[in-house]
């Protein structure tokens, strides 16, 4: 199927649109920018427009430009599919890599990813969340209204982050966080079953998970797609981006 774009919304040059994206009113859209198909990108949501940097070159890319020099400050940003993408959101280009965010994923009113930040699959952003730059928030990971992503924060895979809290650091995978700064209080059970993860596994994984360590008494014992992430997470310094 084709896209279905409102008329009042602007797609500049240099954005790739895949197939049966739905693009509501006054939405902007700038490259360079790559996004896929079967996303609802909301009302008046802004994608690709300059990073928060004070160096980088802010053209009027809604016109007949593309926003930056990709050999400079100019990145872009790049969307996959099946993204529920709400009123208000926003995505800034990248400034040393593209801005990346996964597929099926559900950002909520308001929420915003700055410059050169990672999201994986299946995230879901609150209400005003705000993810700093060079950020990575990995797949399954579920952040509240209102938290806050310091620059180059990691919310690990499956990790919950309750509404306001303040991420300073990194966040391992399925946990729960809250507060200010946040700090671990508990496990994501739900988010383990969800994933296939059986009860009595996710209770040997207690301790490893408040505490943030290795989750070798599970070996075996996790589903694949998991034991793929949690390993990735948990290996020396490999960020999503590379």
């Amino acid at each position: 199927m084709g896209n279905r774009i409102h008329p009042s919304a602007v797609i500049g040059d240099g954005v790739s649109l895949g197939d049966d994206n739905v693009i509501g009113p006054f939405a902007v859209i700038v490259g360079p920018a790559v996004i896929g198909s079967g996303n609802w990108i909301g009302p008046h949501v802004t994608i690709g427009t300059p990073a928060s940097h004070r160096a980088a070159s802010h053209p009027a890319a809604w016109d007949d430009e593309l926003t930056g020099d990709p050999d400079v400050d100019g990145h872009g940003v790049t969307i996959g599919d099946g993204n529920r993408i709400r009123e208000y959101f926003s995505a800034h280009q990248g400034t040393q890599h593209s801005t990346d965010i996964g597929s099926h994923g559900y950002f909520l009113r308001g929420s915003h990813v700055a410059h050169d930040c990672v999201i994986g699959d299946d995230v879901t952003l609150g209400s005003n969340v705000v993810v700093g730059g060079h950020s990575e928030v990995w797949s399954l990971a579920n952040l509240g209204l209102g938290v806050t992503v310091h620059q180059r924060g990691k919310i690990g895979p499956g990790a919950m982050v309750g509404m306001g809290a303040v991420v300073r650091g990194d966040i391992g995978p399925f946990s729960v966080s809250v507060g200010v700064p946040a700090r671990v209080t508990g496990v994501n059970t739900v988010g383990l079953s969800r994933s296939g993860v059986a009860d009595d596994v996710s209770t040997r994984l207690e301790s490893c998970i408040k505490e943030q360590r290795p989750w070798d008494v599970a070996d075996g014992d996790l589903p694949a797609e998991v034991t793929a992430l949690v390993r990735k997470w948990e290996s020396t310094g490999e960020a999503l981006a590379e």
